[in-house]
């Protein structure tokens, strides 16, 4: 039942649904891949980002060089977070997991610590990764980058969690992927 609704969702071009339920989206135009779970009352959407993409969106900034290829030496997923409840909720990266084929479990690197690596490279930049830690409020959302230490079309499951009223809820995600080097053949 699970797969026709999939496949019914992106056929018809419907939204993602089904609390819990990790649904994949193939842009037709890019080729790249998006995942979306609502998760009770949290929603986690993972988008690919091309390298060529984050070489482009950093250069258009006069970001140095050594920084922008430190970046692209991780795996960059465009990452939204929404609050899909009637109550505050609030996630923090550094709780945050991801899960490599052999099983072991990896931090992910925070926007504090990419901050204080480009602050001592000189840089004063800010912008661009998902905040390490937020409180939504009822409809609110964030957005950002989240870097994954793999090299591109690297296979990984992720771990995230969030909390509400003082209770921490956890979920993983199965089957995400690095965007690959190169823009894929739609």
């Amino acid at each position: 039942m699970r797969l026709l609704s999939l496949c019914l969702s992106l056929l018809l071009g419907l939204p993602f649904a089904a609390a819990g339920d990790l649904r994949l989206h193939v842009d037709p135009d890019t080729g790249l891949s998006s995942w979306k779970l609502v998760d009770r009352s949290f929603s986690l959407e993972l988008v690919q980002i091309l390298p060529d993409y984050v070489r482009a969106t950093y250069a258009s900034r006069g970001l140095p060089r050594e920084l922008i290829e430190k970046v692209v030496s991780y795996c960059v997923v465009g990452t939204i977070v929404r609050n899909e409840s009637e109550q505050p909720v609030s996630y923090r990266v550094a709780d945050w997991r991801y899960i490599t084929p052999d099983g072991q479990a990896h931090k992910l690197k925070t926007k504090s610590e990419w901050v204080k690596e480009w602050r001592e490279m000189g840089v004063a930049f800010r912008w661009s990764m998902l905040p390490d830690d937020q409180t939504l409020e009822v409809g609110d959302w964030g957005q950002g980058f989240t870097t994954v230490k793999l090299p591109p079309d690297s296979a990984f499951d992720l771990l995230y969690s969030w909390s509400q009223h003082g209770q921490k809820h956890t979920g993983k995600t199965k089957g995400l992927r690095c965007a690959p080097a190169e823009p894929p053949r739609p």
